[in-house]
């Protein structure tokens, strides 16, 4: 009898033990996050967030329209963000090629002025409090980001994990 029960048992046991860890990965939940890329993160949420803030910036200052999302601009802040994350020693508007932020959006396809914000922090995450508390205060920032002439923006971000940097490029388009 002792026989039995332990055969039954040792053979009863695997048989239980993949059903649950089939149930378990079967019936876990998937999340979805950044267009279902949670394999690779993105700042796609926080990209987003800021451009949502520039808008409501400009609300208060009394602009009637909000700005739209620029691809070229976009590249030309991607362009940026990733001269400022690489290079420790870029602070600010002025690339490592000497590049102005006039010059990045020209490269890039866009025809009008140009400017842009930047926002740097010395660490892996950066959020949208550190970025707009960083422009709010900061007059020719703030003066930027609140100007209702800017209709045209452009977002970018990147994390290292020493640096964080968000560019933001404001744009007026001049017709074609």
């Amino acid at each position: 009898m002792t026989w039995a029960s332990s055969t039954v048992r040792s053979t009863l046991f695997p048989s239980v033990a993949v059903l649950l860890v089939g149930a378990g990965t079967w019936a876990a939940p998937v999340a979805h996050s950044d267009n279902g890329n949670t394999v690779v993160p993105n700042n796609a949420r926080l990209n987003n967030s800021v451009y949502v803030n520039i808008n409501t910036a400009q609300r208060q200052n009394g602009c009637t329209t909000d700005s739209n999302m620029d691809g070229r601009l976009t590249d030309a802040a991607r362009r940026h963000t990733f001269d400022v994350l690489n290079n420790p020693d870029i602070n600010g508007d002025i690339g490592s090629d000497g590049s102005t932020p006039q010059d990045r959006a020209r490269d890039a396809g866009f025809n009008g002025k140009a400017g842009e914000t930047v926002a740097i922090v010395p660490s892996l995450a950066i959020n949208g409090i550190q970025i707009l508390g960083q422009w709010w205060w900061d007059p020719p920032s703030r003066a930027l980001m609140q100007d209702c002439a800017n209709t045209a923006i452009g977002i970018w971000s990147e994390n290292s994990l020493n640096r964080s940097v968000l560019v933001a490029m404001y744009g007026q388009p001049t017709a074609p």
